[in-house]
């Protein structure tokens, strides 16, 4: 995976449970589709199912936080593609950066040759998962509690709207910056099970579509 650039901090789920169940309030944008950064890299290739990352400062979220919450490969790449960069057949394209005609290489900058990406992955973007899709697992949401399911006075927490249940997400980021670990509002009925969620036969054009 490219390294994590700006404030994005990635981590590996280390524990999930119920931290909060937190009343309906005024709508604050939780919930609204965002585009994590990342993705926005040529070199970044693609999410890992079985961790969690958050974008704060989020432009594109009320919230200012973009949660991946347990998603496979590029967000607006549903099909993925092979370690030379290619689509798999029946795809419109390959993946590309957002909002443009720039290909994903897995290359830190367009003058690295093919060796310097990674040896075994090279342009490799894994397809996303059919249980999985954005929709249910990318979107803006916001901090509900700390990690030990409080609510200190000297932080900011939110109230997850209905729809949206607080659930402990991140046990450490560790970087150092534990003002990001805690609960987070996720979209009910799209819990991340280790032994279920997120397992072949993932999205295919052909077989088992998923988008566009």
């Amino acid at each position: 995976m490219a390294p994590i650039f700006r404030t994005l901090v990635s981590v590996l789920l280390l524990g999930a449970g119920i931290a909060v169940a937190s009343p309906g309030c005024a709508d604050q944008g939780v919930g609204d589709p965002c585009t994590p950064g990342l993705e926005f890299d040529p070199s970044f290739l693609g999410f890992d199912a079985n961790s969690v990352t958050t974008e704060s400062n989020s432009y594109q979220c009320r919230t200012r936080l973009c949660l991946v919450n347990h998603f496979q490969g590029r967000t607006t790449c549903p099909y993925g593609q092979d370690t030379t960069g290619v689509a798999p057949p029946g795809a419109s394209s390959a993946c590309t950066i957002p909002g443009s005609s720039e290909s994903v290489t897995g290359l830190k900058t367009p003058n690295d040759s093919a060796s310097f990406a990674d040896p075994i992955k090279k342009a490799l973007v894994q397809p996303q998962c059919k249980d999985r899709s954005p929709d249910r697992a990318v979107y803006c949401s916001c901090r509900c509690a700390d990690i030990n399911g409080e609510r200190p006075s000297n932080q900011t927490f939110c109230e997850c709207p209905d729809g949206f249940t607080c659930r402990l997400l991140v046990t450490s980021t560790g970087i150092g910056n534990e003002g990001l670990t805690g609960s987070y509002c996720v979209k009910n009925d799209t819990e991340f099970n280790r032994d279920t969620s997120c397992k072949p036969p993932f999205c295919d054009p052909k077989t088992n579509s998923c988008g566009n």
